[in-house]
């Protein structure tokens, strides 16, 4: 099948189709880890399977069917998170997933939080996709207006695995908090909103791009602020951290809820160096078919900000060869 569907016009994929197997009616399967349920990743990542899959019997691209790689099944698939991703697909357990661009950086470099780990460096990347923000979520009138009030307070970090754990005890030991100095729990992002509902937590980290969808939730529920993160303490940590950059979620975002200053990182889709060279250039090209343009203005609105223009942004690791390929045909890359 794969070698039997046209692909659209444009792509230039006739080599990378001559080197996929051509037995008719054959099916690949294509994962690609996200996040939890209520977070950016999961919907983001059920736009982009869509856009890349075309199973077998589909309609043409040019006759507006899928334009996705002929014979591809790709599915979103719910996860904990970055750290458990790029574990994953390096092990060869999931062929892509979404991390943040600091885990991706410190996994395949082996510094940072994988310093005396091995290693992680099969993982390439696909392409970057948007910023997320870090929010500092508390309920409405908690009193909680900087980060070091969290001192004492019952704070949800986010669950083992994840990347907002990563970056909330980044912030906090720029501050000089330890999670000694709180009332921790690790809750993954399913639940945490919730906890905050029932008041058994004062506040919680998440890293998502905004809107994220239980934050949504609780904004129109029971009334949530925004804790700012800035000052002195998070442009040392900038200066530190190249992965990090200064963001703003702005008035609005969430429904009765000023907007603060925070910091991002960037979402990358990663691939490991193990998977074929034709199909990831043809899945490159599949996300950025304009075909695919209207499924990603159409859904969450992180996807409206997917942009080829942007598709390198952050990337601090190795592309996979099919990705390059891909980028140094539209004059991305040399």
């Amino acid at each position: 099948m794969l070698g039997r569907r046209s692909f659209a016009a444009g792509l230039a994929g006739a080599t990378a189709l001559a080197a996929l197997p051509t037995r008719a009616q054959e099916v690949s399967f294509f994962r690609i880890l996200t996040g939890g349920t209520v977070g950016t990743y999961f919907p983001i990542g059920g736009l982009i399977a869509n856009a890349i899959s075309n199973p077998p019997g589909s309609r043409l691209c040019d006759e507006g069917g899928s334009c996705g790689v002929p014979g591809l099944i790709a599915t979103a698939v719910a996860s904990n998170g970055s750290v458990a991703n790029a574990a994953a697909i390096a092990s060869g357990a999931a062929q892509s997933g979404f991390v943040q661009s600091d885990i991706a950086y410190w996994a395949h470099s082996g510094t940072g939080i994988y310093e005396g780990r091995p290693k992680l460096d099969g993982l390439r990347a696909i392409a970057n996709l948007f910023p997320e923000s870090l929010h500092l979520v508390v309920r409405k009138g908690s009193g909680i207006t900087s980060v070091r009030d969290l001192k004492g307070k019952r704070v949800s970090l986010d669950e083992p695995g994840s990347g907002t754990l990563v970056d909330a005890r980044l912030v906090l030991g720029a501050f000089g908090i330890s999670e000694r100095d709180l009332k921790p729990s690790y809750l993954p992002a399913q639940h945490v909103a919730d906890s905050l509902k029932d008041g058994t937590i004062d506040a919680f980290f998440s890293v998502s791009g905004w809107p994220q969808s239980s934050i949504v939730d609780l904004a129109a529920t029971v009334g949530i602020d925004l804790v700012p993160i800035e000052g002195p303490e998070i442009d040392r940590l900038l200066k530190q951290y190249s992965f990090l950059t200064t963001d703003e979620i702005p008035d609005e975002a969430y429904k009765g809820v000023g907007g603060v200053k925070t910091v991002s990182v960037h979402a990358l889709w990663l691939t490991s160096v193990r998977q074929p060279e034709p199909l990831i250039y043809l899945v490159t090209a599949a996300l950025w078919n304009s075909n695919t343009r209207k499924l990603l203005d159409s859904g969450h609105v992180k996807g409206r900000v997917i942009r080829l223009a942007s598709a390198l942004m952050g990337v601090g690791i190795p592309l996979h060869p099919g990705a390059e390929r891909f980028y140094k045909e539209r004059g991305l890359t040399k």
